[in-house]
C-alpha cells in the first residue's frame, strides 16, 4: 500500500504537561541559556582580542564555543518558549529545518572536539612537529573538514527522514524533533532506515568517541616520562577536555546507538548534550586553564579601564 504525506504539522509533548513543573523549567532553561549565551561570548571575545588565538587549541576553542552557540539555539529557544504555552506545534519544514540544523552544528561540535584532541595529542606526543603539523593553513583546512562532514551528516540523516511518510497521529513525545520520535510516528515499515540511521548516528559517534578516548589514553601513557610539573600542566589541560567529551558523548551514544527505540528517559539524557554541555563548557575551559583565566583579566580589564576612562 502507498502511504501519502498529510502531516503539516506536529505536536510537541515535551517535558511535562504540568503547568507548575513547565513554569519551574522555563526559568531553569531560560537561566541556563542565558549562561550558555554569557559564557562562550566571553571565551570567543577573550580568545580574539588577544593572543590566545594563534595557539591551536584556543583556535579550536573559539569555534567550539561558537558552535556551541549555534547548537544550542536550535533547540533551546523553542524549549523555553514552549514551556510558557499549554500545547506546542511545529511546522512539518520547520521540523525538518530543525533536524538538519541540530545534526549539523552538532557535527561540527563532534568533529571540533575530535580535532583538540588530536591537536593534544600532537602537542604532548609529537612536540617537535606540533607547529608543522598545526599550522595555520591546516587549522582552517580541519575546521572545513568539520563543517563538510558535518554536512554529510545531517543531510543523510534529513534525507532518511524526509522521505517517510506521515499520515497521523501526529504528537511527538520530545521537546524538538529528533529522528528516533519521528520514525516513531511514520506510517510504514522503519526497520531499515533505523538501521541506517543507527550507523550513520550511532556508530559515528561512537568511532569517533572511541578514538578520541585512544587518543588520550596515548597522552596519558605519554606524559608517565615527562617532570611533576608538566605533567600536572597536561593532566590538568586534558582532564578538561575528557569531562567535556564524556559529558557530549555519553547521552548521545545511549539515544543512537541502540535500535530505532524510544524511551521517556530521551528528553533527560538529551538535555544534556542540548543544554548542560553547552553550558559547563565555558565553565570547563576557563576555570581549570590558567592561560584562558589570565586572557579573561587581561581584556577584560583593559575594556573597563577603557570605559572607566571615558565616563571620565
Amino acid at each position: 500500500m502507498k502511504y501519502t504525506n498529510n502531516i503539516t504539522e506536529f505536536i510537541l509533548l515535551g517535558l511535562s504537561q504540568n503547568m507548575k513543573i513547565k513554569h519551574v523549567c522555563f526559568l531553569l532553561f531560560l537561566f541556563c541559556y542565558i549562561a550558555i549565551w554569557m559564557g562562550n561570548l566571553l571565551i570567543m571575545i577573550s580568545i580574539t582580542c588577544s593572543q590566545l588565538n594563534d595557539q591551536p587549541m584556543y583556535f579550536f576553542l573559539n569555534y567550539l564555543a561558537l558552535s556551541d552557540l549555534c547548537y544550542t539555539s536550535t533547540v533551546t529557544p523553542k524549549l523555553v518558549t514552549d514551556l510558557l504555552a499549554e500545547s506546542s506545534t511545529i511546522s512539518y519544514t520547520d521540523c525538518m529545518a530543525q533536524l538538519f540544523a541540530m545534526h549539523f552544528f552538532g557535527g561540527i561540535e563532534i568533529c571540533i572536539l575530535t580535532v583538540m584532541a588530536y591537536d593534544r595529542y600532537v602537542a604532548i606526543c609529537r612536540p617537535l612537529y606540533y607547529t608543522i603539523i598545526m599550522s595555520r593553513h591546516r587549522r582552517y583546512a580541519m575546521v572545513s573538514a568539520c563543517c563538510a562532514g558535518a554536512f554529510l551528516h545531517s543531510f543523510v540523516q534529513g534525507l532518511l527522514t524526509i522521505n517517510l511518510p506521515f499520515c497521523g497521529p501526529n504528537e511527538i513525545d520530545h521537546y524538538f524533533c529528533d529522528v528516533y520520535p519521528l520514525l516513531k510516528l511514520a506510517c510504514t515499515d522503519t526497520y531499515r532506515v533505523g538501521i541506517l540511521v543507527v550507523a550513520n548516528a550511532g556508530m559515528m559517534g561512537l568511532v569517533i568517541f572511541v578514538v578520541v578516548m585512544l587518543s588520550y589514553i596515548l597522552i596519558l601513557y605519554t606524559i608517565k616520562a615527562y617532570p611533576a610539573e608538566s605533567r600536572y600542566k597536561a593532566l590538568s589541560t586534558c582532564s578538561s577536555h575528557i569531562t567535556v567529551v564524556v559529558l557530549f558523548f555519553v547521552p548521545i551514544l545511549f539515544i543512537y546507538i541502540r535500535p530505532a527505540t524510544t524511551f521517556p528517559e530521551d528528553k533527560v539524557f538529551a538535555l544534556f548534550y542540548t543544554i548542560i554541555a553547552p553550558m559547563f563548557n565555558p565553565l570547563i575551559y576557563t576555570l581549570r586553564n590558567a592561560e584562558m583565566k589570565n586572557a579573561l583579566r587581561k581584556v577584560w580589564c583593559q575594556k573597563l579601564s577603557l570605559i572607566a576612562r571615558q565616563i571620565i
